[in-house]
């Protein structure tokens, strides 16, 4: 079973996270922020990854905390769940439409974290979500899931839709990247035997 769960406690947040890589993209999420509520559905819905996520928060001061650290706790879980790896596609790569937003999306699941982030939003915030902090969601779920993930918005200029697109491009690729290649699915996906450097 690969599955996971990581609790992750500070002085600042409490989060809880569980995962199923070969669900059906079912959702349990509250994280006490409504706009990254409905974006981790959709990272959910459209990579099949089950999810449940509790998250509460210094939000009294700003969003910055409860959503950094869900996207950590992601990520730590992402990697429990891989184990060893063994069996995987690895590489995931999404061209995502939403509307007028087109979002391209590339990763690789290397325990080598790099975030390449080329994302543009018009506006400081999208209701009360402060756009800043997509970029601190993926940054902390890249470093702390071991990925190379490679985001870029090639068109759009309706923050919703970019963000949508983002998240959408993102769970497509990890769907592709965490599925177990049925021509290898005895094996590390790479030529050194092991994962990471």
């Amino acid at each position: 079973m690969r599955t996971a769960t990581i609790q992750r406690d500070t002085t600042e947040t409490q989060v809880s996270v569980e995962i199923a890589l070969d669900g059906t993209g079912t959702y349990d999420i509250e994280t006490g922020i409504g706009f990254l509520d409905h974006m981790l559905e959709q990272l959910a819905r459209h990579s099949l990854i089950d999810m449940r996520v509790r998250a509460t928060g210094d939000t009294h001061i700003d969003d910055h905390h409860t959503v950094e650290d869900t996207g950590i706790a992601l990520g730590l879980a992402l990697v429990k769940a891989l184990g060893d790896y063994r069996g995987i596609r690895r590489y995931g790569s999404c061209l995502l439409p939403m509307d007028e937003a087109l979002t391209r999306c590339a990763l690789d699941l290397s325990k080598r974290p790099f975030l390449v982030w080329t994302v543009k939003f018009a506006t400081a915030k999208v209701g009360t979500f402060d756009t800043q902090l997509f970029r601190e969601f993926f940054t902390a779920l890249a470093m702390n899931g071991g990925i190379t993930l490679h985001i870029e918005t090639l068109h759009g200029f309706n923050d919703h839709h970019i963000a949508e697109s983002v998240f959408k491009a993102v769970a497509r690729s990890l769907r592709e990247a965490v599925e177990i290649d049925p021509r290898k699915a005895d094996a590390i996906p790479s030529t050194k035997g092991v994962m990471g450097s």
